[in-house]
């Protein structure tokens, strides 16, 4: 087994590196939300509400840009049967980000929210928000464990080093700065993490370029040279498939508590919207040199390099193409460098999804579902707690099993076809209710599984029009089978099905129970007839008709908080006199109240 020392020792850099600021943000920040009373467990999922714009920005550009989204970008661009034209993930993101600050960023900031599950427990209940936790928890740690996997993937091209140990101490290191420091660890180690990602990749470009085995990539782009042109093409029956992916990243980019824990510890909601608009700027930014490695890997004639006449796509090694290129394209010294800053940058990305995960159980399943009189040291050990089950059960998932990337596959599409059409319902529709949640959850539930997932050898049920059946080498088996491929766009098609029957359903339970149809003793869900007294107004609904945001099952307010959160967690002095007065006017009593 041979082991490259330069590359070991490059990655014990920068490994240590983002160890050492992922130790010293904690450090730095052990006393921060004291002296405005915030509770520490509020303090590690969002900070002191006081993350700055470089910090910010840099944090908020991380919530996509990552191991998964450099490697997969050089990936697509390389593919023959895809190319630039099916490399989606820079735009689609860089325009959810867009999306996001413009319609979702303000409104939850201003609430004070400190999850994105919040606003569903307040308005459709407990039982609703354990509910959509499942999908939510579901993307972040199949999230981790895809990204775990590629980091063991992208490492054994570097060293000859066993592929489990690495997994094993990068996501050990993730874990412990993060259970050190919670969300400003997981912020500052962005910052490096990203420079780390740039600095390697720009650095590494040039050589890779002007090595003599690599075309004019402006040739290769739109002539066939080694294989198919990079810049790719999408066929006409491909056209509503594309458009499906397209809506996925763009839309269903938005409902992760990932990116919703970095706009809830914005200084403000316009800082919150800033942010989000800076962060689609970097991951376009951050896109390029990953779609530049992906065209010089498709102008490269392999058979002049130390890789060997067969290309990696015939070897099946195209998901590793950027690692390669930097491998066997530059010089050695520059390779390491670049490939070390990649992984640690890979392993840093783990850190948020584990995060966010536990941030989301311990508030709103523990503490507001179960144990509403825990106390601030509770919760703290309880995310402590979960941050280390949740990251090692990432790990093992990484390692054990070969159908990661599918179950994410199929998670994310849940997170879009579930949550996405609820967070809009909860944010911008008056008058839903939690039967028509139900209803919208089963629905997305039903039309996305039935339509299958090739990837997890799930067959469809529901047979959309368009579909065609493949012949397929399986990933793991080798053998060739028959699938069935849906050209349908289901779904975004789902999506919209599971957000018009949140909407039909809830006006239907409304009107049944209030002209007395139904009779009021079965609204068993509280939803309909116990929002209209204030005596037996559902605990999960607003605590005061005042300003006051009570989120369900609180723990009893205190004094120090029971001024409106919107002002207590904003920072008046970043903000213009009429930001302020526009957020105290927009900010604590949800809109689905006033109508009442």
């Amino acid at each position: 087994m041979t082991i490259h020392v330069e590359g070991l020792v490059a990655i014990a850099v920068f490994y240590l590196l983002i160890l050492f600021v992922g130790i010293w943000a904690a450090w730095k920040n052990k006393h921060s939300g004291e002296a405005e009373g915030t509770d520490r467990s509020e303090t590690i999922m969002v900070g002191g509400r006081d993350i700055g714009l470089f910090v910010g920005g840099f944090t908020m550009t991380a919530t996509w840009v990552g191991g998964g989204y450099i490697n997969g970008t050089a990936e697509y661009v390389y593919l023959p049967d895809y190319g630039l034209a099916w490399a989606q993930a820079p735009f689609g993101y860089a325009l959810s980000l867009v999306v996001g600050g413009l319609f979702f960023a303000k409104p939850m900031r201003s609430r004070g929210y400190v999850t994105m599950l919040d606003p569903f427990q307040q308005l459709y209940g407990k039982r609703m928000g354990g509910l959509l936790f499942i999908p939510a928890l579901m993307g972040e740690i199949f999230w981790s464990a895809a990204i775990l996997s590629a980091l063991g993937a992208t490492l054994s091209v570097i060293v000859d080093i066993n592929i489990k140990m690495s997994v094993v101490i990068s996501a050990l290191i993730a874990i412990f700065y993060t259970l050190v420091g919670g969300l400003y660890s997981v912020a500052y180690t962005d910052v490096v993490q990203l420079f780390c990602i740039f600095l390697g990749l720009w650095i590494s470009v040039p050589f890779a370029l002007t090595n003599p085995a690599v075309s004019d990539i402006t040739v290769t782009a739109v002539k066939q040279v080694y294989q198919s042109p990079w810049r790719g093409s999408v066929q006409r029956s491909d056209t509503w498939v594309w458009i499906d992916n397209f809506c996925l990243l763009m839309l269903g980019g938005i409902p992760w508590q990932v990116y919703f824990q970095r706009v809830l510890s914005a200084s403000s909601a316009t800082y919150a919207q800033v942010l989000s608009f800076l962060a689609a700027f970097g991951c376009l930014v951050m896109a390029v040199p990953s779609v530049l490695i992906g065209a010089i890997g498709a102008s490269t004639d392999w058979n002049q390099t130390s890789y060997g006449g067969i290309s990696p796509q015939e070897r099946e090694q195209a998901d590793m193409i950027l690692p390669i290129v930097l491998q066997h394209l530059c010089p050695p010294f520059v390779s390491f460098f670049g490939l070390g800053a990649v992984s640690a940058a890979v392993m840093s990305s783990a850190d948020s999804s584990i995060l966010s995960a536990s941030s989301m159980f311990a508030r709103n399943i523990y503490q507001l579902a179960f144990r509403q009189s825990a106390s601030d040291r509770e919760i703290v050990w309880v995310m402590r707690i979960t941050i280390f089950v949740f990251g090692g059960l990432a790990t093992v998932m990484a390692l054990v099993t070969g159908t990661v990337y599918g179950l994410w596959y199929l998670s994310s599409d849940l997170v879009y076809v579930i949550i996405f059409p609820q967070l809009l319902s909860v944010l911008f529709v008056k008058g839903t209710n939690t039967y028509g949640s139900v209803a919208a959850y089963l629905f997305g539930l039903v039309l996305r599984i039935g339509g299958g997932e090739p990837y997890l050898q799930l067959p469809p049920f529901i047979y959309y029009p368009g579909w065609i059946t493949e012949q397929r080498i399986h990933h793991m088996t080798g053998e060739v089978e028959e699938v069935v491929i849906q050209k349908f766009p289901f779904k975004t098609v789902s999506m919209l099905a599971s957000f018009l029957g949140n909407v039909a359903f809830s006006y239907l339970a409304k009107y049944l129970f209030e002209s007395g149809k139904i009779s009021h003793k079965y609204d068993f869900l509280d939803a309909v007839v116990s929002k209209h007294s204030g005596e037996i107004m559902d605990k999960t609904t607003l605590v005061t008709r005042g300003n006051n945001i009570g989120l369900s099952e609180m723990a009893p307010v205190k004094p120090r908080l029971s001024v409106t959160l919107a002002a207590a967690f904003t920072r008046r002095d970043t903000l213009p006199t009429e930001t302020v007065e526009e957020e105290e006017e927009s900010s604590p009593d949800s809109s689905h109240h006033d109508e009442e």
